[in-house]
This record gives structure tokens, sequence and C-alpha cells, in this order.
């Protein structure tokens, strides 16, 4: 139990890590964190409270899946509901868009970030209302720029993003894709029910959305409100894991015993 528990903490360190510098969790670390799962239940059956190393080897599986659909089901429920976020700003307020590689900078005012931060699906749209706009040799007066990931449509026109180096103008309004949370916090809370068995899926992502609450309503209080900003998911599903692994019997019976006694 003890070597298992010592391969799932290096997987939430490196996730943890990670998430929190690069806003992603690799592959590597939540399928590789899937298939270590699978393999130490079938290994250590205690894992998933049994004896036969089939019914571990079943339990583990049915909790991977089960953590992916449920975050699966709060992912497309999240873009439906709340998929679009229109910013109005204070002021009209200069705008970049300049390719770098394979990708591009996206400045408004002081704030940056990568392009492809805010696609994460094909059919995503970004909408910026323009006093003006300039793209390539075309500049436009009053006009909205209707970006995809790879063109940008204004006035009956389309332009392939992969054919400009700079796009500029000055904004008034932006209305940005967002997504509830990256594919890989999926993923990550599959590996955590490979390890640790179904109970630790809900309870990981139930203390995990509550840390990650309580840290967001901080941040609003405390900091300046940026539109752009993004919160891991990643590490707060990790804290909810360890503190199942370490105290989740314990808080399972204070709770059983707090409800019984209403």
């Amino acid at each position: 139990m003890a070597i298992a528990y010592w391969i799932f903490v290096s997987f939430l360190i490196v996730g943890t890590f990670i998430d929190f510098e690069h806003f992603i969790i690799p592959d590597r670390v939540t399928i590789g964190g899937i298939i270590a799962g699978l393999a130490t239940s079938l290994a250590v059956p205690a894992l998933m409270d049994t004896d036969t190393r089939v019914a571990a080897g079943i339990r583990s599986l049915l909790a991977a899946v089960l953590g992916y659909l449920i975050l699966l089901i709060v992912l497309e429920a999240g873009k439906v509901a709340f998929g679009k976020k229109r910013i109005r700003l204070d002021a009209p307020t200069p705008f970049t868009w300049k390719r770098r590689g394979d990708d591009a900078d996206f400045m408004v005012g002081s704030e940056q970030s990568l392009w492809s931060d805010h696609f994460a699906r094909e059919k995503d749209r970004l909408l910026l209302q323009c006093n003006e706009a300039k793209i390539g040799n075309h500049a436009y007066g009053n006009t909205t720029l209707d970006f995809h990931h790879d063109r940008v449509a204004v006035e009956g026109n389309e332009f392939v993003l992969d054919n400009l180096t700079e796009i500029s103008g000055v904004v008034r309004e932006l209305q940005i894709p967002r997504e509830a949370m990256g594919r890989g916090d999926l993923k990550f809370l599959a590996a955590i029910g490979a390890f640790l068995g179904w109970r630790a899926v809900l309870f990981s992502l139930f203390a995990g959305s509550l840390l990650g609450s309580i840290v967001g309503l901080i941040t609003l209080v405390v900091g300046k409100r940026v539109w752009s900003a993004k919160l891991p998911f990643g590490p707060y599903l990790a804290f909810g894991a360890l503190s199942w692994m370490f105290f989740g019997d314990a808080l399972l019976r204070w709770y059983l015993g707090l409800v019984s006694a209403q």
C-alpha cells in the first residue's frame, strides 16, 4: 500500500506544479497515472477494498471512467451555459495580434495572452467590436472582427491568419470563448479514480471545487480582477485526493454521524 501511495503522490506532485506554471496537465501524467493506477490496483487489490485482483481491476477501471465522465458532463454543461464571456472595456483600448511561430500574441491594453489559449474547439469564435482596425494593408473604421482560431472575417472579407503577421486597432468590447476547465483535468480525476476508487473521485471533486472557489473569491477580493486570468483546477483535485487518502474514512464517519444526528 505504501509503495502504491508513493507512486500516486508522485503523479499528484508533478501534475500540480506543471498545472500551476503552465495551466496544462500533460498526458504522460494523466494517462500515465490512469495506467499506473490500474496496474497498482491489480498488484495491490486492497487499494480497491477487495481481496481479488479481478475485482480490483474492474473497480479501478470503473472509477476512472466515472471520474472522466463526471467532469466531461461539467465541461459540456459549462460550455453551453457560460461558453461566452462579454467584456465591455472602460474606454476604447488598443489591441494587437502578432504572429509568433505557430502561435500568436494577443494583447488588449496591458493584458497579454497566447492566441491558442482562447480556442479549445474549432467552432469557438472571438469577437472584437472595434472603433478602428488594420489587417495587413486593409484599414477599417467602426467594425466587428469575427475571429476563429485560424481566420478572421470582417465586412464580408475573410483573411487566413497564417498569411498575416500583425492585426491592430482600437477595441471597445470583446466576446471571448471560454471553457469550464481543461480536458487534462478530466483525465487527472480519472487517474485519481484508478488509484483510489469511486468514493475518492466524488470527494476529490467536492473538496477541490470548494477549495478552488474559496481561492478564486479571495483572489477577486484582494487582487485586481483580470478578464484573461485563469485558475488551474488540477492542484485542487490533487488536494482533495490527498485529503481522502489520509483522512477519507475519518471524514466520512464524521459526516455520516452528523447526518444521522439530525
